[in-house]
């Protein structure tokens, strides 16, 4: 299948929504359509992010200096990776981008909106995801599901209040962007979820040949 531009595809949640166990699912499905697909994520994807992902998730920073190097390897990510990929119509799935800094820098450091989108406007004003699935669950279940996990890093090592913020910043998101942000009830089956994914898959590629 050859089309014009690819498509950015981008999964959010909290830690413990469950997000990631869909990601290469996600990436199958999509090939079984014929589409050529980049599978990536946040921080990452690159050389530079990737490194830059080890210091975030591991080292103790201010909120301003964890904020710009989350914003410095997007702009790496999106210069050498991401843009040359939609052009040459690839479909990228990437695990978190820019809604994530919005929810946890944002909401859960308590940072507020207002620089996040100046840096947004600054980096990338004219890309944003064509879909974004955001998966949802009760605070209760993400903790739960966290704690079974081994070597937390620092965001996912922190309290309650955090994750509230985070996760309420995510839904207002959503319900302001309800075109491009789709809420997934997470806390369910995942034969449910993939059944939901799917529909939404179908017409995402339906779209994308029309274009």
């Amino acid at each position: 299948m050859n089309l014009s531009r690819g498509k950015f595809l981008t999964l959010e949640g909290v830690d413990g929504a469950g997000k990631s166990t869909h990601v290469q699912w996600l990436v199958d499905t999509l090939e079984n359509h014929g589409l050529e697909v980049l599978s990536t994520r946040e921080p990452g994807g690159t050389p530079i992010g990737e490194k830059l992902r080890e210091i975030l998730l591991h080292d103790q920073m201010h909120l301003e200096c964890e904020t710009l190097l989350m914003f410095a390897a997007r702009a790496e990510h999106l210069r050498t990776v991401i843009e040359p990929c939609l052009a040459d119509g690839v479909w990228v799935v990437c695990d978190r981008f820019t809604d994530a800094t919005f929810a946890y820098q944002g909401g859960g450091r308590q940072l507020g909106v207002e620089r996040i989108a100046a840096l947004e406007q600054w980096l990338h004003a004219d890309i944003q995801p064509d879909c974004t699935w955001l998966f949802d669950v009760p605070l209760e279940v993400a903790r739960e599901r966290l704690n079974r996990t081994r070597d937390q890093d620092r965001f996912e090592q922190q309290g309650d209040d955090f994750f509230e913020r985070t996760r309420a910043v995510y839904l207002a998101r959503a319900q302001q962007d309800p075109a491009r942000i789709k809420r997934i009830d997470s806390n369910r089956s995942i034969e449910q979820i993939r059944a939901e994914l799917t529909r939404h898959i179908a017409l995402l590629v339906r779209s994308g040949v029309q274009a």
